[in-house]
Formats: structure tokens, C-alpha cells, sequence
């Protein structure tokens, strides 16, 4: 732990700065700085607790062996050793921990998250399950106080979704949700099934990380080409009545992205040159990725949609990653929204593999 505690100190020194930095008022005035200060300072919180808690550790271990070497008394000798074992292995749990949170930070898991979700194989079945899924992400959502907003759906005839396309805002909303990106496989008897037997569909699910309007991808409008239309679906009186629906095409990459959720078509405009950023930000993590193969190999998931990821059995009551091999016989719970118990071993497996290639 030696050979790092310099780094630690490091660090917490620059949690201290940022501390002042923080109050101060020109830095709060400017609210793009103060963002991204209060990001690093919340990254930083994490490591500067447990620096501490390690540095209180360590000092009653010593305290500890001093005792030992001094104290006379029997009965106060049995005490410290029987206080020991647990110190020691406090000291190197925090070490692990603090190991973790050394390993590079990607900034991009501090940002906000577009989530789309789309129904794939099965017809119906795969619409119903895609509605169920944007349910259970926007109760996970709720539950961890983020704030979910669709930006465009299609309602499918019969109940479900065709797709949905939400914007997901909250603290680390990317870093907990890039895992999620791939298909989602669903294994059950469908309601229309007379004969009760079990069928499986699919969905895919995408998560982008949302682009800063100036820093992540500047957008050239000459680049561009910018359809109208009329909305259709459910919406208002203002559907079929008025060119409210936009459609973007980023001709350098053939991206495109439409919007008809609003009735005005400034504010699909906006909404779809946000979701354009996302895309345009992906492409690019996703290019920088391919450069890097042989890194890729150790990550959890690429995010491709391709890419069978998750199954949900619901006569088993069973839910089960492919990528890491967990099985859990908790479904209801999962799709009420307690995904931190898929989520996290995710997060820890992939840490896991981190060190071992920062150790090699």
C-alpha cells in the first residue's frame, strides 16, 4: 500500500482545492465550470473518505502492536489480540477499494444517458416486453432519484412499444447503464399462446452517452440535412395538421435521427440535435474502441446490439447475464426496478479485470 500512499495524498490534496475552489463565487456563477468541478470533487469524495478511513486503520494497527510489545496486563493483551485480525482485515479491504478507485476514471460515466430500447424478434410479445423493460429502467430510475424523460416512442397496436427513446438524467447515469446496451431476451407463455407453451423474443437496448453541445462533438450545420413533416400517432389536434416532426441527416456518417414528440418544431429540432450528439459521441467511443481491441476484450460488453447479453425466464422466476455467468431467481424484483444486483457484480468484474491488467 506504500507505493501508492503519495498518490493518495496527492489527491486528497486535490479534494481539499476543489473544496475551496467550490465556494467560491465566480466558480459557482459559472455554471459550466462549477458542473464540472462538482464532478471531479464527487469522484474524488469517494477516494479522500476512504484515504482517511485507511489512515485511521493503519494508525490502530500500530497502536495495536505497540500495545502488545508494552502491556502487561492479560486480560487487556487478549483484548488487542482478539482486535487484530479484524483491523488487519479492515486495512485490506480498504486497500482493494482504494485500488479500484484509482484505476483510470472515465469521464464519461459522469454524464447523462439517452436509453433506447426497441422491440425485435416476436412480434407482440417482443413489443410488450420492450414496454415492460423501459418500465423497469424508469422505475431503477426512480428508485436511485434520476429523472427520466421520453424524447420519442411508438406505441404498438395491442398495448407495448415498437421503441422508445428516453433521455436519463442523474448522478453517474452513464457509468451504471453502459452495461445495458445489447439484446434482451424474453422467455415466457404468451397471453395469445392457447396451448401454454413457452416462447422467446427479443428486444435491443442502446445507451449513449448525452454530448455536451460544445465540448463532446461540434456539429458543422453544413453537414446537415434537415427534413419537416407532419407527426403522426397519438399527440394532439396538432398531428397531421402541421410540418411539427423533424428529420436530421449527418451526411458525413449517414446518422439519422427524427422527433415528433413536441408540438413545436423548434423544440424537435432541439431534441433531435441533441440525440444526434449522442449518436455522433458513440460512434466515435465506439471507433476509439476498435483501435484498442485487444483492451476491449477484457471490458464486460462492447454495447453492440447484436450482442445477446441478458435473459429473463419468468416460469423460472430467472434472470441471467450471459456476459459473467449470474443467474439470479429474483425476476419480479429485477423488473420493478432493483437492478443493482445485476448492475453491480457487472461493475465489479469489470474492475476486477482492470487490475489485473494494470498488475500485468
Amino acid at each position: 500500500m506504500l507505493d501508492i500512499k503519495d498518490k493518495l495524498e496527492e489527491l486528497y490534496k486535490k479534494y481539499q482545492d476543489l473544496e475551496g475552489e467550490l465556494s467560491r463565487p465566480d466558480v459557482v456563477a459559472d455554471l459550466k465550470r462549477f458542473k464540472k468541478l462538482s464532478q471531479e470533487y464527487a469522484h474524488l469524495k469517494d477516494i479522500a473518505q476512504k484515504f482517511l478511513d485507511w489512515k485511521r486503520v493503519s494508525a490502530e494497527i500500530v497502536g495495536h502492536k505497540d500495545l502488545l510489545r508494552s502491556e502487561k496486563e492479560p486480560d487487556m493483551l487478549a483484548l488487542i489480540k482478539d482486535e487484530l485480525p479484524g483491523l488487519e482485515e479492515r486495512y485490506d479491504l480498504l486497500k482493494e477499494e482504494l485500488r479500484v478507485l484509482l484505476l483510470p476514471h472515465d469521464p464519461m460515466d459522469d454524464k447523462n444517458a439517452i436509453l433506447e430500447i426497441r422491440a425485435g424478434t416476436g412480434g407482440d410479445e417482443a413489443a410488450l416486453f420492450a414496454g415492460e423493460v423501459f418500465r423497469m429502467y424508469s422505475r431503477y430510475a426512480e428508485l436511485r432519484g434520476w429523472k427520466i424523460e421520453v424524447l420519442s416512442s411508438s406505441a404498438q397496436e395491442g398495448g407495448g412499444m415498437k421503441e422508445v427513446v428516453a433521455e436519463v438524467k442523474g448522478a453517474s447515469v452513464y457509468g451504471r447503464l453502459k452495461y445495458e446496451g445489447g439484446v434482451h431476451r424474453v422467455q415466457r407463455v404468451p397471453v395469445t399462446e392457447a396451448q401454454g407453451r413457452v416462447h422467446t423474443s427479443a428486444i435491443t437496448v442502446a445507451v449513449l452517452p448525452e454530448a455536451d453541445e460544445i465540448d463532446d462533438y461540434p456539429i458543422d450545420e453544413k453537414d446537415l440535412k434537415i427534413d419537416t413533416y407532419r407527426a403522426s400517432g397519438a399527440g394532439g389536434q396538432h398531428v397531421n395538421k402541421t410540418d411539427s416532426a423533424i428529420r436530421i441527416t449527418h451526411v458525413p456518417t449517414g446518422i439519422v435521427v427524427a422527433m415528433q414528440e413536441e408540438r413545436s418544431q423548434i423544440q424537435n429540432r432541439i431534441r433531435a440535435m441533441a440525440l444526434l450528439r449522442s449518436k455522433l459521441l458513440q460512434a466515435e467511443i465506439e471507433r476509439r474502441d476498435r483501435e484498442t481491441a485487444a483492451q476491449r476484450r477484457s471490458l464486460v460488453g462492447s454495447g453492440d446490439r447484436s450482442e445477446k447479453i441478458r435473459t429473463y425466464n419468468f416460469p423460472q422466476n430467472r434472470c441471467t447475464d450471459h456476459r459473467i455467468g449470474l443467474t439470479l431467481y429474483r425476476l419480479g424484483e429485477i423488473m420493478e426496478g432493483s437492478l443493482d444486483m445485476v448492475i453491480d457484480p457487472l461493475i465489479t468484474f469489470q474492475n476486477a479485470e482492470l487490475l489485473k491488467s494494470s498488475l500485468s
